[in-house]
């Protein structure tokens, strides 16, 4: 049987390091997980405590809706409000996603056909990618790096795209390169999209993950953004809520109308309790994200001077839970893929090959912070004892 809209899809490059630490595992060894971007931290009790109460009531049993509930719509648009000074209507400026990928996903659906095309960042987490091509469009891919002015790039390769792209994908804090913005920046894009006539969709999965005082904006914060974008805001890293699934789309009401439509096709929306555990936890843990902040910046501390002392220098990330690590000179001619298997074999440490973010991300590796601090020591050691060409510091 022919199965046409995946038959493009490359080799998943992950599985190639999952089955390596499977293995690994079977045989008795501690492998330390630093690839998968899973949160460990447990989600706020009182998520758990209302989910149970909700599940209890059997009138939360039935099918719900599948903009979510109004009460936590409007608890996200209060989220907005209070976060970022966005004032957001609830009702025609928010809608709820079963998780930010599903969200994105049929936004692609909504948004393009065949013929037409989106510029995503590259390298760039796979759904920003593959999401487009499901949806039958084609990529136009903008290198990004810590080193280029992006937004002049941006513009330059909009402008010399045909056909021009109806959709510009961005994402910052950025998964895998970390790449932070200003608001400065977000205002300079979202001129530019009112003077193209072009729709922004801003992932924001990191939206509460920034270090060092950096506080990363939201798009809508811009000036005249809901004439041209809209955002993708995720309880997952924030609130530590990665299983629940719940996430929101906000802005544009044009383009969260025409979401609306396709998901009352597709879904009844999450399981009612999850939605109100999420609308109390949003009302009452509102400094919760802040307390998941503080605990990735000190792995990142702990990871990147770990690295650092055993000759290993990468950039510390601003935000995100990541960080983006180019492969030690005396290792790169192996590639990601080689290197990352290495270091499952002979440090004990899964780490996700930069090329499973697309061929932009080779010559690196990304380390998820997903380890408390003792298990990453742990790892920086194991790396330390394989890594034998490495120059420690003094």
């Amino acid at each position: 049987m022919d199965f046409r809209r995946i038959n493009a899809l490359p080799p998943y490059v992950f599985t190639i390091i999952d089955t390596l630490k499977v293995e690994a595992r079977r045989n008795g060894e501690d492998i330390i997980d630093l690839g998968f971007g899973n949160p460990d931290l447990p989600s706020p009790d009182i998520a758990v405590d209302k989910l149970c109460e909700a599940a209890n009531n059997s009138r939360n049993h039935r099918y719900s809706s599948s903009r979510g509930i109004p009460k936590l719509r409007e608890a996200a648009a209060e989220l907005y409000r209070r976060q970022f000074g966005v004032e957001l209507d609830p009702g025609t400026e928010v809608i709820n996603t079963i998780g930010a990928k599903e969200g994105f996903s049929h936004l692609m659906w909504t948004l393009l056909q065949p013929g037409d095309a989106a510029l995503v960042p590259a390298p760039s987490y796979p759904i920003h990618l593959y999401a487009p091509l499901f949806a039958g469009g084609e990529v136009r891919e903008l290198p990004l790096g810590t080193d280029a002015d992006f937004f002049d790039s941006l513009a330059e390769r909009w402008e010399y795209s045909w056909p021009k792209p109806r959709v510009i994908v961005l994402s910052f804090p950025h998964n895998p390169t970390t790449t932070c913005v200003d608001l400065e920046f977000m205002q300079r894009v979202v001129d530019f999209a009112r003077e193209k006539e072009v729709l922004l969709v801003h992932d924001f999965a990191y939206a509460d993950l920034g270090f060092d005082g950096y506080q990363p904006p939201s798009i809508l914060q811009a000036e005249g953004a809901k004439d041209v974008a809209v955002e993708l805001y995720s309880m997952t890293k924030s609130f530590s809520m990665a299983g629940w699934r719940v996430a929101f789309m906000v802005g544009n009401a044009e383009v969260v109308a025409a979401l609306a439509k396709l998901k009352s096709y597709l879904d009844y929306g999450t399981f009612q309790p999850i939605q109100i555990a999420a609308t109390v936890t949003m009302n009452t843990e509102p400094d919760y994200p802040k307390l998941a902040c503080g605990i990735y910046q000190d792995r990142r501390d702990a990871l990147c001077d770990g690295l650092a002392r055993i000759g290993w220098d990468i950039p510390k990330p601003q935000g995100t839970m990541f960080a983006w690590a180019p492969i030690p000179e005396q290792y790169r001619d192996e590639g990601s893929v080689a290197f990352a298997s290495r270091l499952v074999r002979e440090a004990g440490v899964a780490v996700s090959p930069g090329v499973g973010f697309g061929p932009g991300g080779e010559g690196h590796v990304r380390f998820a912070l997903i380890e408390n601090e003792q298990r990453i020591g742990q790892a920086v050691r194991g790396l330390r004892e394989a890594l034998t060409e490495l120059v420690p510091s003094d």
